[in-house]
């Protein structure tokens, strides 16, 4: 008889046991998304850019080892490493600013060992690393230190803004609000940080938008205006220590906030910069040149129907109807060839990566981590939000990828490292509490 040879069982849990932590479902998530992405744009280019997806799965097998390498790293070392991974993200858009290449009217690309690299993504993720840091230490509870921790974004961003890049620097701002409220600071405050932005809106962009179209809108967003100084007056008297003077800075801030936005609208923007602003409420105002986009976006949109008229197949996206569209414009194509229930399955994949996100932030074992999950959350949700509203009419173009589908291997490579920092707050925290 021969005796049977015994080899050693072998357990697959004891394999993933440095991962054990991980949240699977946030990683799936992703690579769904990633893939998906592959698939569209593939089906998009393959006759004009037949290897153009190439790229994007390239960067999304570089993205598992990132998360699998991440996620094992010890986050909470990057408190002591703050300052040079702040330093690095302002070199890098230095390089920028000297030796950048300049596409498109922008310049915001720097060439390294035959790749072009865009710093102001990665930048993303340095000022989420630095922002959380510095209110690990010190929470937003008080003025000076909710003030302290905009400091640091404010180097970053006027950069960023300089290049020009507006939609990485709205980016930004959804980034900075979202951490200083996980970060205890009074919802009252971060309403008036935003209050003259919206006080200029509000008085002069919104009824010169629709004033062709009904001038008496006109005196309606003045009236509007007039209320908002108002309630910004009562949320001033109400959150700030110091009420009375408090209430007056509001106050006088808005109304000059409004002026000076009439004044920018009337006698600094040109009509072409007007358009670009206002555009996507009425498209059909400039049907060959601003508003092209829009319409043939909801026009590939609407003739997905429910199905979608498949890959390969749709005919606004594989006659080239809809510029961008391997980009910024990604969701329209998935709208056309998949349809409504294509199009609502990336919105639940999103909203999945999202509720994981703010479960991980929830159950994270410090304040660093939990913030680091929340800077990601925010600029996950603001991007998504823009991209999938500018594809359907709902805000403005503003040039912001959709994330882990547009095509873009910068943006593509910054999101998976998100994500590996994340998953390494999930694979390092204490215990889970649903």
């Amino acid at each position: 008889m021969f005796q049977k040879t015994l080899l050693p069982r072998i357990h697959w849990k004891s394999l993933l046991q440095p991962w054990k932590g991980l949240d699977w479902w946030l990683v799936v998530g992703t690579m769904g998304l990633m893939i998906l992405g592959c698939v569209m744009i593939r089906s998009i280019t393959h006759t004009n850019l037949p290897m153009q997806w190439t790229q994007n799965a390239g960067i999304g097998v570089i993205g598992v080892f990132a998360i699998a390498f991440l996620s094992r790293f010890p986050y909470d070392q990057l408190i002591q490493w703050r300052w040079y991974v702040y330093g690095i993200t302002n070199f890098g858009l230095l390089c920028v600013m000297f030796f950048g290449r300049t596409e498109l009217g922008a310049t915001r690309w720097i060439y390294v060992l035959g790749f072009n690299l865009q710093p102001s993504e990665f930048a993303k993720l340095g000022i989420i690393i630095t922002m959380a840091a510095i209110l690990h230490d010190r929470p937003a509870n008080t003025i000076g230190s909710m003030l302290r921790a905009m400091s640091v974004v404010a180097l970053p961003w006027t950069m960023i803004f300089l290049e020009p890049n507006l939609g990485t620097s709205l980016v930004f701002g959804a980034i900075t609000m979202g951490m200083l409220y996980w970060g205890n600071a009074n919802p009252g405050w971060l309403v008036l940080i935003i209050s003259p932005l919206i006080s200029a809106i509000i008085l002069r962009s919104l009824p010169m938008a629709l004033g062709s179209l009904n001038p008496v809108l006109i005196p309606l967003g003045i009236g509007i205006w007039l209320v908002w100084v108002a309630v910004m007056g009562i949320i001033a008297m109400r959150s700030l220590p110091w009420p009375r003077w408090g209430t007056f800075g509001a106050v006088v801030i808005n109304l000059i906030s409004g002026g000076l936005g009439e004044f920018l609208w009337t006698r600094v923007l040109q009509d072409y910069q007007k358009q670009r602003i206002t555009m996507f409420m009425n498209p059909e105002q400039d049907p060959l040149n601003g508003g092209y986009h829009l319409i043939q976006s909801r026009i590939a949109i609407g003739a997905g129907q429910v199905f979608g008229q498949g890959l390969n197949k749709g005919t606004q996206t594989q006659l080239n109807f809809i510029p961008e569209q391997h980009t910024d414009f990604i969701f329209a194509a998935i709208g056309e060839e998949l349809g409504f229930i294509g199009s609502i399955a990336v919105l639940l994949t999103f909203l999945l990566i999202c509720y994981r996100l703010l479960v991980i932030a929830q159950n994270a074992k410090d304040d660093f981590g939990s913030l680091i999950a929340i800077g990601v959350f925010s600029m996950i949700v603001f991007q998504t939000f823009v991209n999938i509203g500018m594809t359907i009419g709902l805000s403005p173009v503003t040039g912001i990828p959709l994330p882990y589908l547009s095509h873009g291997r910068s943006a593509l490579l910054m999101n998976f490292l998100a994500i590996g920092l994340v998953e390494s707050v999930a694979n390092h925290r204490q215990r889970l509490r649903y």
